[in-house]
Order: C-alpha cells, then structure tokens, then sequence
C-alpha cells in the first residue's frame, strides 16, 4: 500500500513529528507488506512518540533491491555531468532546509541543536556538494603499451549497495554513504536506525524530485529483520555498514561467504595523549571536543582514554573538570543546551552501568560525576559528564567502548610507554596528540596505529579527507575521492590491439 508523503507546506514548517512516514521504495512512499509498524520515540521526553514508521523484512528488502537493480542500468549509462547535476541540486535544497533538518535531529538523536544537530545538517549539504563536485573524476588510466596497443582502465560502478546506518549521526553517515555511491553510478538500498530513522527518511523526501525511481530506497526496520536481509541478499553488489565492532563482524562474515565487497566503519576507544608543554586552556577546549562531550560521548572517534603526563596530570585534570562543570545538559531544542540526552532506555542502562561499576572501584578515583549534572526539569535519558582518574589501560572501562560521556584519564611519564598503551587496543579510529613540539607531535602521530591522528584539535574534520579505521575498527575509507573510488568503484581492464600496419598501407595508397 502506498503512502503520501507531507505536502511541501508541512514540511516547510520544520515540524515533521506526530505522523506516519512511509519507506522510500522504487519512487514511492509505501508501508511495510506485512503491515506492521514501529513507533519512534523522543530520547530527550521518555514516552513521547515522534511518529511511526514501518517495520521493513526481508520482504519489503527484495523489492527495495529489485527497485535498486531496475534502476541501475539507467543511472550507471548516464553522463557524469548528470549525476553530478542532481547531487549538486540537492546539495542546494539540504542548504535549503537545514534548520528543519537540524531540529529534526536534535528530536530524533537526542544531539544538541546548537553543538550538535546544526554542525551536522551542513556536513550533509556539504557532503553533497563535494561528491556531486568530484562525480566526473571517477577516470580511468592509459598504459604507455607501444605502438600496436591501447591498454587502458575504466572505473565502473560496482551495482546495487546496501547501506546500513548508525542512529548517533545518522545524516552525517548518509553524507559519506548515499551522494558517493551515487556519483559513482551505483543505485542504493539504506537502511535508516531503528532508534533515529526520521531524518533519513525525510532526506530521501528532499532527494527525490531529482533522481530517477529506484536510484535511492530507503528502508525502515530493525537489524535481525531488515538489516541482516540487506546484507544477505543475493542482488545487492556492495555493503557498508557503520556500527558496532560485534555487528560488524556479523555483516562482514556473511558478505564474505557471498564474496561481495564490504566497508565497515567500526568501533574505536581512541587514546588523547597531552604532554606537559601543552597544559593550557586551549588544549583541555581541544581534549573536550576529542572526547565528544556535546554527542554525549555516543561517537566512535571519542578520545575516551585520556594519558595525561605526571608532570602536569592533577593541573590539567582540575582544569578539564571545572570546564566540564560548565556544559550545560538539557532540552536537545534548547539554544543553550551543549550536551542532550542519550538514544534509548538500553543504551542508557549500559552506560551507567560502567559508572556504577567505575564509582565501586577503590583503585580508581571519581574526578567528575555526571549524575547530578542532568536537568530536574526534564525526563529523558539524560546523563552529565563521568571521568575517573587514575586509571590503568587494562581496567575494563579503559579498553570496551562504552559510547556515552565517559571518560577515564590514565597517568604517563615515558614516552614510549604511552605509545605503547595507546598502541595497546584492539581497535584503532582516531587518536588524538597534544604537543607544542611538532617533531615530537609527528613522530608520535607516525607510530601510533590509528587510521586518522589529529595533532593539537579535536575537531578539523573536512569534507575530502579519507576517513576510517585499521585493527577492529574497520575496513575500508570514506567522506573523500579516494574513498568513493576505492568503496563504490571497481576496475576493469581493457586491452586492443591495433592493426597499424593495415592503417600505413591504407593511407599510403591514398592519392
């Protein structure tokens, strides 16, 4: 059964909660065949139901691929000054409609308006404008074979890609996964998170006057249901997913055993190693924004491990808490709110539960507790900034991802020692070196084993750079060209052989 989408004027009013969004398939707004439904629920107002959408199986996954492999042939035939028009078109109307957009995360997500939600709808645009920007480098090479051969490459699209999404930054995860594979001339089967599926959906509402049916679908559904069928669909080409380091390992392994191409963009408990040249305010703002404070810590790069030098460790952990001290928690709507609420009943029981078991520890000390940080005047899953001092690199809360506002802070004097606790994770994101001495800064960022290492920021991430993770965090790059060519392209070889002696004789008989 199909569904309408919300008239324009609806839409236009940015209040895009309280109805029933239907899955994006083939071209139109449809339910789920069997009929079944989700509600989705505010993170920030336990109980509050934002809307209702359906809950997708494998079922309504087939057609959503079916769509996906009708539409291809088109797309792919086309010029990439086409593809490169419609990215760039909707690249204007996401500008367009990014406080809408924004409000609508920070329902959604849970993540501040102002810190988080914003920041993120212009990353979307800007992630847009950049693949629609780079669509026509999608080039192949020319091999200097001699004379009497033309052997050269062409890079094409790989087919239908089945793309899973976070619920922590769903537009942003989009951003690198959607206006990529369609540069390239893929066709794309999304499934939006369960816990945060409405701004995806209302994307595809903005992305659909300009593509064709069946380019982009979007799903709603659950993992077991709708994700897992994506994933082991015998008609999608390529998988990425973003998520956990288990499930990833879930949708990895049966990608595999169909032998199709897989990006995964995994876990990571990132190491923040500050020295003690670098014991000023800038650097604790810098610490701050590594950590992911204002996402509520619900960030695969937060710098959740802290090394702070001997020399410097009680100063810069007193200022780091006074600063903390200042964020204010509260309504994700609210102008003045820097950190929002966490995603779900469930993740907020896991998260505090490493706080219960950190408080219990007597080898560990409490330098912050974000309990009494969370707003009395709200009821949602809200809870303020943790850090424990004094911690080891071994301790349980010092190795799992807890993905909340968590951080445990761990004492170093050698140098070579806090490579090597850096060093010492199985997961390998981001890192984060605070030094005023480059070289030393650049050494540091060579020999720890991190697929992106920031030195002396916590933010400057740009659109174009390649982005993703070595050991458990991942496989594969992306927000870049280079990740576009290397997740959504693939490579074929093409070698003639010219008959140039016929071509002489030709041309010298000629009068």
């Amino acid at each position: 059964m199909s569904v309408d989408a919300p008239p324009t004027s609806h839409a236009a009013t940015g209040d895009q909660t309280g109805r029933d969004w239907g899955m994006y398939i083939g071209g139109e707004w449809v339910e789920a065949l069997d009929g079944r439904w989700t509600e989705v629920t505010s993170p920030s107002r336990r109980g509050m139901v934002l809307g209702r959408v359906p809950r997708a199986d494998a079922s309504d996954v087939d057609r959503a691929v079916r769509a996906a492999r009708a539409a291809f042939p088109g797309w792919a035939a086309l010029p990439a000054t086409a593809r490169q028009e419609a990215l760039l078109a909707i690249a204007d109307d996401l500008y367009a409609h990014a406080e809408e957009l924004a409000r609508l995360t920070a329902q959604d997500t849970g993540n501040a308006l102002r810190t988080q939600a914003r920041p993120e709808s212009q990353t979307l645009a800007k992630l847009f404008r950049y693949f629609g920007g780079v669509a026509t480098e999608v080039k192949g090479v020319v091999l200097p074979a001699g004379e009497g051969q033309l052997q050269y490459s062409i890079r094409e699209p790989i087919g239908v890609v089945g793309a899973i999404l976070p619920w922590n930054s769903p537009l942003m995860i989009a951003g690198m996964k959607i206006p990529a594979a369609l540069a390239a001339g893929n066709t794309i089967v999304v499934k939006a998170a369960e816990d945060a599926p409405l701004t995806v959906l209302r994307l595809a509402e903005l992305c659909a006057p300009h593509l064709p049916p069946g380019v982009l679908n979007v799903l709603t559904g659950f993992g077991e249901d709708c994700g897992a069928a994506i994933t082991g669909h015998s008609d999608v080409d390529k998988v990425s997913f973003t998520g956990s380091t288990e499930v990833g390992r879930i949708v990895g392994g049966v990608a595999g055993q169909r032998l199709v191409p897989v990006s995964l963009e995994l876990g990571g408990k990132s190491p923040s190693i500050v020295w003690p040249d670098s014991c000023d305010d800038a650097t604790v703002e810098g610490v701050l924004t590594a950590m992911r404070f204002t996402r509520q810590g619900q960030s695969c790069t937060a710098g959740s491990r802290l090394f702070l030098h001997e020399d410097v460790y009680d100063e810069f952990l007193d200022r780091t808490v006074a600063r903390l001290q200042q964020l204010v928690v509260g309504d994700p709507l609210d102008e003045a709110s820097d950190m929002g609420a966490l995603i779900n009943q469930d993740q907020f029981d896991r998260v505090t539960g490493y706080v219960a078991e950190g408080k219990s520890r007597d080898d560990v000390s409490v330098a912050l507790d974000g309990s009494g940080q969370v707003p009395r005047d709200l009821d949602g899953f809200y809870l303020g900034p943790t850090v424990f001092s004094r911690a080891d690199n071994a301790w349980r809360l010092s190795r799992e991802e807890i993905f909340g506002p968590v951080m445990v802070v761990i004492p170093w004097r050698d140098e070579e020692e806090v490579l090597a606790m850096a060093n010492d994770s199985h997961y390998g994101l981001a890192a984060y070196v605070w030094c005023n001495d480059l070289g030393r800064a650049l050494t540091a960022a060579y020999r720890i084993q991190s697929g992106w290492v920031q030195v002396n920021q916590g933010g400057g991430q740009m659109v174009g750079q390649s982005y993703g993770g070595v050991k458990q965090s991942g496989i594969g790059r992306e927000f870049s060209l280079e990740g576009m060519l290397e997740s959504f392209t693939q490579i074929k070889q093409i070698n003639v052989k010219i008959n140039t002696g016929a071509a002489t004789q030709k041309r010298t008989a000629t009068p």
